[in-house]
């Protein structure tokens, strides 16, 4: 992890170098609103409405009270005595503090309808998002194509779509904002316009290229960024503590975000001058631009082409043009840069999600499951990872997965479950290819228990109740807990079942790799379906606790199909067949006293295993 952060290779979905000009921007900003658009409707349709009407009403207000405004300085700047113009401007004046009065008014409705908006659209797009990911393909976790597609539209795309949301809230009141001030000085005198273009197009142009220098910064950092994330979780995460202070790590952790944050720090501060150096330009030009502006409006004064009072709502009108324009460049670079993201998010979500095809459910638990020629490759990976496995297995029977590490044991048990979909070749259930069938009519009938679960961040009675959540059965809990052990493991928790286990949160508790081992297997109890798949499941745990769960499966075998998963040959004596894979073919089947008489591979792993515990 030493290396020169700047050598380090780019991901290939890192952001394209090239800023975005101002021409790009406006080509790109439909193509980026409207997938935006449409999500703040679904999200929140009745705020955004309100928003719409809302903003549209300040926007003519404002127009209004510029006019009135120049009405008020008609009156004020006319002939006669100071009284009698003043009052004569009170009808204009009360109207323009209405106009504004009203357009406060609003501006406060789009912030209140605004702050609701923004979580509505945020609980949407992450619910869809998980909603996609949890329907694809097991196998689709496989593909690294897919994983960081999926990656990108979490750790990016949801982020962005919440801050796309907010510049388009923004970059609409601006465009209004615009809109209300040219309308009023084309009104007022057409002459105005240009004048208004010399007053805002340097601050524009200051706005457009901070903004491009940034999207240029952030491009060239990614990769940089991203490594320091990686130290930071080494040093502030749980689970490397241990590990870093046993090999007293501490000084090469730091030393190693020293090597990224110092060119990070610098590129920070590259950015920043450059961005102070355009502001200060444009500044500057905005200055000369003013004057200018001040001196052509004086010499329309002066000819008589435009009233001393037009000329001062003008001045009035190019002030709050140039904060809406500089807001309207900002917001609208910040979506084009951000549409990326949310592109990338809506990716995912339409390689993901496919329309839904009606398929007959399985009608009964499997009596017969048989494997066909079955051949199965991962993606994007050049060799199989099975090739022409054919087995059958019926109901009640036992049987036994066994090989060395790599051999397909896991793949080939995933492909009976219907979790994967074979490369070549079939997987029947009572004759019928499983992916013909529904699949979760599939998933129903089958239980797993894996060598590594998860470790839900729950109680230990959503621990065990995720097996089958929509299954409210007290006895059955208590029942699966006693068969697997993890009854003792509960009566040992300061709350019992409802001891929260997760030290992330206040009071909760953490548990050993056996004891989490034991609620896994409790929770494959409590789901109670026809055909279990234990993969390694008594690996973590102690001899006592693997004899009862042994026992306990032993006791569930009957009129149940179960395929184990194991490296402890011993355990597996008793099971009605044993298959032997090497390198993903299977070159050994049968009972164990036929496996011993026959020699072969399973002989040869039994007895050096026997000769171990023989040694000890």
């Amino acid at each position: 992890m030493s290396e020169d952060p700047r050598e380090l290779n780019t991901p290939h979905w890192q952001i394209d170098e090239k800023a975005e000009g101002p021409r790009r921007v406006i080509r790109s900003l439909p193509r980026v609103t409207w997938p935006v658009l449409r999500m703040i409707w679904d999200a929140a349709p009745r705020s955004a409405l309100l928003i719409a009407i809302m903003q549209v009403t300040s926007g003519l207000a404002a127009a209004l009270g510029l006019f009135a405004t120049a009405g008020v300085l008609t009156e004020l700047f006319s002939s006669g005595p100071t009284a009698d113009r003043v009052v004569a401007a009170l009808p204009s004046l009360l109207f323009v503090g209405g106009a504004y009065a009203l357009r406060g008014a609003m501006d406060i409705g789009v912030a209140i309808a605004h702050a609701r908006i923004t979580p509505a659209v945020r609980r949407l797009a992450e619910e869809r998002l998980y909603q996609a990911s949890l329907s694809v393909e097991l196998a689709a976790f496989d593909d690294s194509q897919f994983y960081d597609r999926m990656h990108r539209a979490r750790d990016r795309g949801l982020f962005y779509i919440e801050r796309s949301t907010d510049n388009l809230v923004e970059l609409i009141g601006s465009v209004l904002g615009i809109v209300a001030a040219v309308s009023s000085l084309a009104v007022l005198h057409p002459v105005l316009l240009p004048v208004l273009l010399l007053a805002v197009i340097p601050d524009a142009w200051a706005v457009q290229r901070s903004a491009m220098l940034a999207y240029a910064s952030m491009a060239r950092a990614v990769t940089l960024d991203r490594r320091v994330q990686m130290v930071a979780e080494l040093a502030t995460e749980r689970e490397p503590a241990a590990e870093i202070r046993a090999c007293q790590a501490e000084p090469f952790v730091l030393h190693e975000y020293r090597i990224v944050a110092d060119p990070l720090r610098d590129e920070d501060i590259r950015r920043g001058v450059a961005q102070a150096r355009v502001r200060g330009v444009g500044r500057t030009l905005a200055g000369v631009g003013l004057a200018v502006t001040y001196v052509v409006l004086g010499l329309l004064v002066h000819a008589s082409w435009v009233p001393l009072a037009v000329a001062g709502t003008a001045v009035i009108a190019i002030r709050a043009s140039t904060t809406a324009l500089n807001r309207l460049v900002l917001a609208s670079n910040q979506l084009v840069e951000q549409g990326m993201y949310v592109a990338d998010y809506l990716a995912f979500l339409d390689s993901a999600q496919r329309p839904p095809v009606a398929l007959p459910a399985v009608v009964a638990d499997p009596s017969r499951v048989r494997l066909s020629n079955v051949s199965f490759t991962y993606p994007t990976s050049p060799q199989a990872a099975l090739r022409d496995v054919s087995m059958t297995i019926e109901r009640g029977q036992t049987i036994a997965l066994v090989g060395e590490n790599g051999s397909g044991k896991t793949t080939l048990a995933k492909l009976i479950a219907g979790l994967y979909t074979p490369s070549s070749g079939l997987v029947c259930w009572d004759g019928t290819d499983v992916h013909s069938l529904d699949r979760a009519s599939i998933a129903n009938r089958v239980m797993m228990v894996l060598q590594d679960p998860i470790r839900w961040p729950h109680t230990a009675r959503a621990n065990v109740q995720a097996g089958r959540h929509d299954r409210d059965d007290p006895v059955a809990l208590v029942a699966a807990a006693a068969q697997s052990g993890a009854d003792e493991v509960v009566d040992r928790l300061p709350s019992g079942w409802s001891t929260l286990l997760s030290k992330q949160f206040r009071g909760g508790q953490e548990l050993s790799g056996g004891q989490w081992q034991r609620l896994a297997v409790a929770r494959g109890l409590f789901r109670d379906a026809p055909l279990l798949i234990w993969d390694e499941p008594t690996a973590p745990l102690d001899a006592k606790a693997e004899f009862a769960v042994y026992e306990s499966l032993r006791a569930l075998a009957e009129e149940r199909t179960v395929v184990l998963i194991t490296h402890r040959l011993a355990s597996v004596r008793h099971a009605d067949r044993i298959y032997l894979l090497h390198e993903g073919e299977l070159v050994e089947q049968g009972t164990h006293t036929e496996l011993m008489d026959l020699g072969g591979r399973y002989a040869e792993l039994y007895e050096l295993q026997a000769k171990m515990y023989a040694n000890a």
